[in-house]
């Protein structure tokens, strides 16, 4: 007898194909809740230091909150400026965990003191990153600011100590610092923490200092090395799909190797305009704001920018390339932020390709806004130290003119 046909099961096809055309939530969303900060780091995306005055007040942030929890999204990226400064930022995050919205915050550590540390250590929604960028003072502090190393050690220190387990050490890679990869995972290792290195992006000040602190080609290559080897224990917040070309009869990094833009992620910023990507605050990726075009859900879901990035993208020049699939051309902020062609390759391309353009005359965009505390490419190349912070109680009085030189 004849055994009856069986249907093949459909197919489902890729994850990064079903990503490619968006989903009704971001997987995650960035946001900015503040550019108030006590540093200044010489790369910051956000170019931070002042805070705005037309910051969102504690109400509004809970609106978004909820709007967050009615969408089901799991958990949220907070960051600055440096978010602590808030005088609400508690507020906030208990809001945030008591309607089941997860929240992952960054910070430099200048609040994480033994109490509060302890208080961390009580949660079980709420992961902690800090941000350093030398595994020694010496480097970590010529980008940060002097003092920021023994600052942020010691916040690792106060939350390993109240039990704390799984801090995240986030580090930018950079010329300067590629080379202590094995020193950034012992740190980590000594603190109970998990290492997360991310891409060095040409976005806000860190458009003066790219050219200077983007990895050499040869130490991109020593960093896939790396990751292939060591990336099962690290996170890499999927930044370094660039690297996926060298990956032929190598090995693979994990990760989606696909520009998420719009797409599975955003940045909302701390006076609610949301944007296609955290590394791209510029007027070109502003997709809405929540205060004004009818709350988040209404930007995400019907942003014609976003609308435009779900849609299949040209590969432009890349297109010939057999490494497209792997890299899928790049990092969108990259390219733009370098003034290279949106649909051509990325300016750290491994095969070579983004040298030549980068050689040739380009019209590299100006940032869109800027809330450092000093003006100026001379100023802003100049590593500068840890601003004096009173940590206030009470609300602080916000500042009356966007160009007050110490709001928080």
């Amino acid at each position: 007898m004849t055994a009856p046909a069986v249907a093949p099961p459909p197919k489902v096809g890729r994850l990064v194909d079903q990503f490619e055309k968006g989903l009704d939530a971001p997987i995650c969303l960035t946001w900015e809740l503040t550019y108030a900060c006590n540093l200044a780091c010489v790369h910051c995306l956000s170019s931070s230091g002042k805070r705005d005055p037309r910051e969102l007040s504690t109400e509004q942030c809970k609106a978004i909150i909820d709007e967050l929890h009615k969408m089901q999204v799991f958990y949220v990226n907070i960051g600055g400026g440096e978010p602590t400064v808030r005088s609400d930022f508690w507020e906030l995050v208990d809001y945030a965990t008591a309607n089941q919205v997860g929240v992952k915050f960054s910070t430099n550590g200048v609040r994480i003191n033994e109490e509060v540390a302890e208080r961390l250590a009580a949660s079980d929604y709420v992961d902690v990153q800090i941000s350093i960028d030398g595994a020694t003072a010496e480097v970590n502090d010529a980008v940060r600011g002097p003092g920021s190393f023994d600052m942020a050690c010691r916040a690792l220190e106060n939350l390993n100590n109240a039990g704390f387990r799984d801090a995240k050490i986030s580090v930018v890679v950079t010329r300067e610092n590629v080379g202590q990869l094995d020193e950034f995972k012992a740190l980590a290792d000594k603190y109970n923490a998990t290492l997360r290195i991310t891409r060095l992006r040409p976005s806000g000040r860190g458009a003066d200092v790219w050219d200077d602190l983007h990895p050499l080609p040869e130490q991109q290559r020593d960093l896939y090395n790396w990751l292939v080897e060591h990336g099962e224990n690290v996170l890499t917040g999927d930044s370094f799909f660039h690297l996926s070309a060298f990956g032929e009869g190598q090995g693979s990094l994990p990760g989606l190797n696909l520009c998420g833009a719009g797409r599975v992620v955003c940045l909302i910023d701390p006076i609610g305009d949301v944007y296609a990507c955290p590394f791209a605050i510029h007027e070109e990726f502003l997709a809405g704001n929540i205060v004004d075009d009818g709350g988040f859900e209404s930007v995400w879901q019907e942003s014609e920018l976003f609308r435009s990035l779900r849609e299949p993208q040209s590969a432009g020049a890349c297109a010939s390339c057999n490494y497209f699939d792997s890299c899928r051309g790049g990092c969108m902020a990259a390219k733009f932020f370098t003034g290279l062609p949106m649909d051509g390759p990325d300016p750290e391309c491994v095969q070579g390709f983004g040298e030549g353009l980068l050689e040739a005359e380009r019209n590299v965009p100006s940032p869109s806004q800027d809330h450092s505390r000093t003006k100026g490419l001379a100023a802003r190349k100049q590593p500068a130290g840890p601003v004096p912070l009173t940590l206030l109680t009470t609300p602080p009085r916000k500042p009356t003119h966007m160009c007050d030189e110490s709001p928080i």
